[in-house]
This record gives structure tokens, C-alpha cells and sequence, in this order.
């Protein structure tokens, strides 16, 4: 059946011609351009016949072979012999498609990981092996980008419409334009495809096995869960496929806690895509940029088995001519800075090649640049230029992390500073107990930490008020607020009532020591920086029921250019200590406080975390898992000191790291060890709390001491 005889029955079928009115030849030329209107319509939105398949051998042989579909049909794109590598993971990527099961895969830069599973979405949904894709990046810009690179294809690929026109010809009638969807038909029926930034679906038809198949994006921080699509045969149908492409950022692969909460949208949300009773199918290309990040995690299979890791690299052995490889590295820099280019290195490369290749084993021995002779000379190349980028990069080995001069511990081994006590239990060692309240506008961080007479300490709980009932969170994301959990009207009651339940708590519990005997909490200090809560802070030490206990306190950044605290002048009432002091009660407050050197403070706290276990002055967290711990290494590592001079002394000056936002951990220990020097704990080396005082010398005996 032809076009216009098509056209002509589907105006009989569907539009009944009006009587043609009687002897008014204008109302005649009316009906007559209405119909012949409504046929070029119908013309333009339907489709007509579709192209014959071309190869049809070609197509059944694709339908099964993952890395046959590859050669056939993105000849440009995989265009160099595959590597060992390579094969490794289309071989993954086909058994994971077909018969299910997930698989994570760290390859080096540049090896086209990112374009094999964009070929493996198109593959599953072309030859109906999944009906549902879901392609999840770092962030939706990147799946965004992802979907582009798969519409282009389905588009613009004169090989996939040659043996797939019943899903390529429909997308390319669009000509681009996406308001063409709604009004697309084959046949008479509508195609229902789909054509947006975020979701592609393709045109229902008949005995097509990628008839209404959906190829959905998301970031993997964005909304994911419950993610679905009703079909236009009125079936529901949830994701059966996932592909992640390098699920974190650098940012994020520098942050515990988000490296933690990537690990946990992926177990949760993204591994439950597929619905109630049903198994998702994933996919996950990755680089691994720093030791314990998210993809270090998911390619260890000893934590993640059911992700079946898997690392390729650049190169799995390198040269053993290590001196010529340094002469090349010398002729390298000097040719660089003579002529901007590697000639003077690539000569002397060319003229010990068979020497210099010894030993040396590549992945992929067709990868290098035009102006390289080898994939080995291309590999040194990379590690010349930057060591520490090419082992993260293309080894997926990122070398260890060099702790900082000032011996700055990181998180993961804060985190790992255990002591295998029970959270809440004492150690027999302890005499006292003390804690700190960090205010916030929508929350109270507080720490308990015990000690022993020696500065031995034990973080021995931690948390927030109200408790926000998961372990990863960010003061910027909190969902149950202080005024949600007191139900009080204003900022100040919200925070007043907070304390009273977290006091009254903490306060009037008694904590069991290992030896049996109960002691209770010496010292509470709360946190009365904070904006307009300083008023409120003393009115609740003023009138709460552990008066005697509670007690405001002000850290005060003392830099190298400020007065130090062993400087100030004692006045009449004060307590002077290891840098903190009590002022005599003055003022409309009337009520003691502490100030304290938060520069000193944290300079101690940091000390106290570098000293091994087992040690005297060693501080170590309860537990024995480091994972518990992970949001409050990220607090404890949220600043960084920096050593600054200033009127003859050298003072540590702590600054928040720009990547991180909440340290609010950080001033509840420092707090804690505040309060504990207060109370008489003390380094033997570090000497009494206060400097020694003066002999006071009376007028007489100073004359005595003239007149000798």
C-alpha cells in the first residue's frame, strides 16, 4: 500500500466527509481544502512503511555477541584492537545484561570504559535483553551528558538503521525535533516515543523486541528512588538495568562522610531500583582517586563480593632499565624546554628501545600519541608528568596519602584509633568524666569523654540532640530540627528546651566503670558563641537543676599576634589555667564561665590522637569498627594548622579546610579537654596549670638586699 492510498484511507476511516452543501460553489472549495489539509497532516505525523533490515544475519549474530554488536555497528568509535583488558569486561558487561548480577570496573583513563557501557545501554534495549536502563552519574549533568552521547548515536548511525529501523527510523522522522513525539504515528497508532533531556523512550512497535523500551538519567545524589514508568499498554515497569559512570567527584573522594553516603544510595536506592522481590542488574565504571574512597570500597571484594571488582591497569610490570629511563626522564625536561615538544627523549627512546622495553608489560600496546613509538614510552610519559596522577589515574593503585610536616593525622586514622570498649563504658583508669554542648540553630553536637589522671582519654559517646537517626549528615541537611523535637515557638525557647532534655539526660545518668563503681559527669560546658544564643546559654547554666555542673564557656581564637592567655593580669576572683581562665563573676549575667584558647586547645586534642595506644596521654574512641566513626573523623580532620610567628613566639593557628563545613565535633573534644583540665587532669611534662607565681619581696628585705 503506497503512501497516498494510505493517506486516502485513513481520511475515509477516520474523518466521515461532510455533505457538501448545495449550490454554493465557495462552501464546496471549503470542504474540499479541510480535506485535503487534514490529509498532508496526517501525511506529515505518520511514518509510513519502515526500511527493510539490511543484514538480518548480521542483526541475530549482535543480538547475543555484546563485543560483535561493538565491531558492527561503532566501527569509529572502537576503532584500535581490543586489549586482554578489554575483552575482560565486555565479557562482564554481557553476562550482566543477559543473565544478571552486578559488576564494578576501575580502568585506566582514556581506555573507553565510558563508551563500552554506553554501548552496552544501547545493546540491551535494541535487542529487548532489558526494557528499563537507568543510567546514574555523579551528578545529573554527567548522566545527562551520558543520555547525549546515546541519543546521539541512535539518531545519527546510518549502521544501526540499517538493521534496527523499526527503532532508529521512527527517532530519525523526528528530524530533532522532540515536539514531534506526541503526534508521531505508524500504521494509523501512535508510537508513544519519548525525546527529553532526561529520559529517552523508544516508539512502541509491533513485534519489536525494544517496543517501549526506556532509557531514564539521574544523579546519584539526586531522586532516585522510586523511580518508574507507565507504558502505554498501562504496565508499570521499574529499571531491570543500572549503569553507574564514575559515581564520585573529587570532592566527594575527599569527604568520608559523602564517600559513605554515595556507598549507602547505591545499597539502598540504586540496588532496590528494580522494585519489591526483584533483582537489578548494574553496571559500574569507576577510577579509584584516593586510597578508601567510593570506588576503592566497591572493588574490594572482600567488602563489596557481590559487586565482583574488578581492577585493570596501564601497565602490570615496568621497565628494569631503570638509568636509561632517568636519562630519558633528563633528555625529556630538557627537550620540553628547548622545543616544547619530546624529540631529544623520543630519539633517545628510539636508539635503547630494546633495552629500555625489557621487562615492561602494557595493557594495551596500541595506545599511544602520534608523537610516541610505543604504549610503554606513552605509560612513562604519563608517570613523568605526574606520579601521583598516573597511579590514581591509569594504575587505579592512588599511592598513600604523606601526612603533613605539622604530623596532621587523616581521618582514616582517627577513625581507626580504637580502643574496643563499649560505647558508654568507662576504662577502670578513670576518674573523670566531662562534656561539651556545641549550640547550632537546629541542633546541639555534644561530646562525653572520660580521663584518667594523666591526660589518658576516652571518647566514650557522642551525637546530636535531636537525634537525627542516620549515620552520614551534614548541619546543612538536617531534617529534624531542635524546634521539630521541642515543639517551641522561637530560636531561643527551641535551643533552651534542647538543653534541658540533653542535660537532663546525660547529666543525671551514672556511667558504670569496668571495676564496677558509677561515677557521674564532673564538668558540662556549653558552647555560648554562638549568635544570639550567648543569653540564652547563661540564663540555662543560671536556673537549670545541674547548676553546680553546667557551665557557659567562649573559645577564643589567640593567634601569634594576640596576647597570650599566661599574660593576662589575675584579677581579684579569677582562675587562671593552661590556657583558659574564669573570670570573677561581673556584669548583668552573674554566672562563671571559662574562656579558653581554641588554638592551643586543638593543637593538644590533636597530640593527645597522634599518641599510640597504650601509651600515657594516648586518646582513643570506643568501638571496634572504623566505620562507626567515619562522620566524626571528617569533624576531628575539618581544620588544618598553620605554624605563624608573631611578638617572639610560635603558636599553631587552626583554619577550616575549604572542603569541609561542619566541625562541630571538633569543639565538642576540645571542650571536653577544657573542662578536664579544670577539674585537675594534667601532663606530667606539660607542668602545672598555671605559670609559677612570683616571690613577693617585701619592702625591708629589699632594702637588706641593697645595703649587702
Amino acid at each position: 500500500m503506497d503512501l497516498l492510498r494510505y493517506v486516502a484511507w485513513l481520511i475515509e476511516v477516520r474523518h466521515k466527509p461532510r455533505p457538501e452543501p448545495e449550490g454554493d460553489p465557495y462552501e464546496k472549495a471549503k470542504e474540499r481544502a479541510r480535506a485535503r489539509n487534514a490529509a498532508l497532516a496526517l501525511a506529515g505525523r505518520d511514518i509510513g512503511e519502515l526500511p527493510e533490515v539490511v543484514d538480518p544475519e548480521r542483526k541475530a549474530q549482535a543480538a547475543s555477541d555484546f563485543r560483535f554488536f561493538c565491531e558492527s555497528y561503532f566501527p569509529l568509535t572502537f576503532h584500535l584492537p581490543w586489549s586482554a583488558d578489554h575483552l575482560k569486561v565486555i565479557s562482564k558487561i554481557e553476562q550482566a545484561v543477559i543473565h544478571g548480577g552486578l559488576f564494578a570496573m576501575a580502568c585506566p583513563r582514556g581506555t573507553g570504559k565510558s563508551s563500552i557501557c554506553e554501548s552496552a545501554c544501547i545493546w540491551a534495549v535494541l535487542n529487548g535483553h532489558r526494557d528499563f536502563v537507568c543510567l546514574i552519574g555523579s551528578d545529573e549533568g554527567h548522566a545527562i551528558d551520558m543520555l547525549d552521547a546515546i541519543k546521539t548515536e541512535l539518531d545519527g548511525n546510518d549502521l544501526l538503521l540499517a538493521d534496527f529501523p523499526e527503532v532508529v527510523y521512527p527517532i530519525q522522522c523526528l528530524d530533532g525535533i522532540a515536539n514531534r513525539c506526541n503526534g508521531q504515528l505508524y500504521q494509523g497508532q501512535r508510537t508513544h516515543i519519548g525525546w527529553t533531556a532526561r529520559e529517552v523512550v523508544l516508539p512502541t512497535m509491533p513485534d519489536s523486541p525494544a517496543s517501549g523500551a526506556i532509557i531514564k538519567v539521574a544523579g546519584i545524589t539526586g531522586r532516585i528512588r522510586g523511580m518508574k514508568f507507565k507504558r502505554s499498554d498501562g504496565k508499570t515497569v521499574r529499571p531491570s538495568l543500572v549503569v553507574i559512570d564514575d559515581p564520585q567527584t573529587d570532592e566527594s573522594a575527599r569527604s568520608l562522610s559523602q564517600c559513605a553516603t554515595r556507598e549507602a544510595i547505591l545499597a539502598g536506592a540504586v540496588l532496590g531500583l528494580a522494585g519489591p522481590g526483584k533483582k537489578i542488574s548494574g553496571i559500574m565504571p569507576c577510577t579509584v582517586i584516593r586510597p578508601g574512597d567510593m570506588a576503592d570500597s566497591i572493588l574490594c571484594r572482600q567488602q563489596h563480593p557481590e559487586w565482583n571488582g574488578e581492577r585493570t591497569k596501564m601497565v602490570y610490570a615496568f621497565p628494569d632499565d631503570e638509568k636509561r629511563w632517568q636519562r630519558y626522564a633528563e633528555l625529556r625536561a630538557e627537550s620540553l624546554r628547548m622545543y616544547g615538544d619530546i624529540r631529544l627523549a623520543t630519539e633517545y627512546y628510539a636508539a635503547h628501545r630494546e633495552a629500555m622495553d625489557e621487562g615492561a608489560n602494557v595493557a594495551w600496546p596500541e595506545r599511544y600519541n602520534h608523537d610516541e613509538l610505543s604504549a610503554i614510552q606513552h605509560a612513562m610519559n604519563l608517570k613523568l608528568q605526574d606520579e601521583a596522577a598516573f597511579f590514581a589515574e591509569y594504575q587505579n593503585e592512588p599511592l598513600p596519602e604523606e601526612v603533613s610536616e605539622s604530623d596532621e593525622l587523616t581521618a582514616e586514622q582517627i577513625a581507626g584509633k580504637l580502643n574496643r570498649m563499649s560505647r558508654g563504658e568507662l576504662p577502670v583508669g578513670c576518674n573523670h568524666l566531662t562534656m561539651f554542648v556545641d549550640v547550632q540553630a537546629n541542633l546541639l553536637f555534644f561530646v562525653v569523654a572520660a580521663w584518667e589522671d594523666d591526660f589518658t582519654g576516652y571518647v566514650v559517646d557522642y551525637g546530636t540532640f535531636p537525634d537525627q537517626k542516620r549515620p552520614y549528615f551534614t548541619l546543612r541537611d538536617v531534617r529534624y530540627t531542635l524546634s521539630l523535637a521541642t515543639k517551641a515557638s522561637g530560636l531561643e525557647g527551641a535551643i533552651y528546651a534542647g538543653l534541658g532534655r540533653l542535660t537532663g539526660d546525660y547529666l543525671g545518668r551514672e556511667w558504670r566503670r569496668d571495676d564496677g563503681a558509677m561515677l557521674r559527669i564532673d564538668r558540662c560546658l556549653i558552647d555560648a558563641n554562638w549568635g544570639s544564643s550567648t543569653d540564652v546559654v547563661y540564663q540555662f547554666c543560671r536556673q537549670s537543676g545541674h547548676a553546680s555542673v553546667v557551665m557557659p564557656s567562649h573559645g577564643r581564637f589567640v593567634g601569634a599576634s594576640s596576647q597570650p592567655f599566661f599574660e593576662y593580669r589575675r584579677r581579684p576572683g579569677d582562675r587562671l589555667g593552661l590556657n583558659w581562665r574564669m573570670p570573677n563573676v561581673q556584669g548583668k549575667r552573674a554566672v562563671r564561665h571559662v574562656v579558653y584558647d581554641t588554638n592551643y586547645w586543638k593543637s593538644f586534642c590533636q597530640a593527645r590522637l597522634a599518641v599510640p595506644l597504650g601509651d600515657r596521654g594516648c586518646l582513643s574512641l570506643f568501638g571496634d569498627n572504623p566505620d562507626t566513626h567515619r562522620l566524626l573523623a571528617q569533624h576531628l580532620t575539618a581544620e588544618y594548622r598553620v605554624r605563624t610567628e608573631g611578638r617572639g613566639r610560635t603558636v599553631d593557628e587552626w583554619k577550616l579546610r575549604p572542603d569541609h563545613v561542619d566541625n562541630h565535633w571538633l569543639d565538642g573534644l576540645v571542650g571536653c579537654a577544657v573542662a578536664a583540665s579544670m577539674q585537675g587532669v594534667s601532663l606530667q611534662d606539660i607542668g602545672d596549670a598555671a605559670p609559677p607565681k612570683r616571690e613577693r619581696v617585701s619592702f625591708a628585705n629589699l632594702q637588706r638586699g641593697r645595703r649587702r
